[in-house]
């Protein structure tokens, strides 16, 4: 990123050097809905909703750490049973200030899954500890 003379990056230097090795971004796929949905159909809702929060957040540190980590990324996909229970989730992860994008499908108009900036996995996971992987 290229800023003018005697401007500041947004976030300025918030990553703690080092901090990529421990970045991690979740994805909270509805079980529901992999198990129903054509295996494609499905992926593609993880895809969307984690490209749409590394896009999100793009100039924030952790996510530029993230991206620039290449082929040592590291994601977790992990199974809301319902709609209701990702939209709970979506909830409480706003109420703790803890950025992410819900994926609405459209023209249906149904929420999916939900992706999460990358962090350290130390600052999220208490929210995210009662999903279990996807399987």
């Amino acid at each position: 990123m290229h800023l003018p003379a005697g401007c500041a990056a947004p976030y300025g230097s918030m990553a703690a050097p080092g901090a990529a090795a421990g970045l991690v971004q979740y994805v909270v796929l509805r079980g529901d809905l992999a198990r129903s949905w054509p295996l494609g159909a499905a992926v593609a809702q993880g895809c969307h909703a984690a490209l749409a929060a590394a896009h999100e957040h793009r100039q924030h540190p952790d996510t530029r750490a993230y991206l620039e980590m290449g082929g040592a990324m590291r994601t977790v996909v992990l199974e809301a049973p319902d709609e209701a229970a990702l939209t709970a989730l979506a909830e409480t992860l706003k109420q703790n200030s803890i950025d992410h994008q819900v994926w609405t499908e459209q023209p249906e108009n149904v929420a999916t899954c939900l992706a999460l900036r990358p962090y350290p996995k130390d600052q999220v996971h208490q929210h995210l500890k009662k999903f279990k992987l996807l399987k």
